[in-house]
């Protein structure tokens, strides 16, 4: 007969949390700023540099819309007001 082992105690037991989806925030076309307001107001949101905001900035140009951040719901939030702090249009949504 095989010898039944048992757990130490001090071994943590390991549960599954639900995690929550991820947030999006949205940064969409409004023909209302020059690519420099957009591309200014990226740097200050997700700290991208100059070349990547004018990639994200060219991305809404063309399609009408550019996933900026993904993450944490209220990061995403903060994201988003610095962008519609000027006017910009945006929506934060999950996943």
């Amino acid at each position: 007969m095989a010898e039944r082992v048992l757990p130490d105690e001090d071994v943590e037991e390991i549960t599954a949390e639900a995690v929550a989806p991820p947030w999006l925030t949205i940064l969409h076309n409004c023909e209302c700023h020059t690519f420099e307001q957009v591309v200014k107001q990226l740097q200050k949101a997700i700290a991208c540099s100059e070349a990547e905001g004018w990639e994200i900035a060219w991305q809404v140009h063309n399609t009408g819309k550019a996933v900026v951040k993904i993450g944490a719901e209220a990061e995403c939030v903060r994201v988003g007001n610095i962008l519609a702090s000027i006017g910009l249009v945006v929506t934060v949504v999950q996943s």
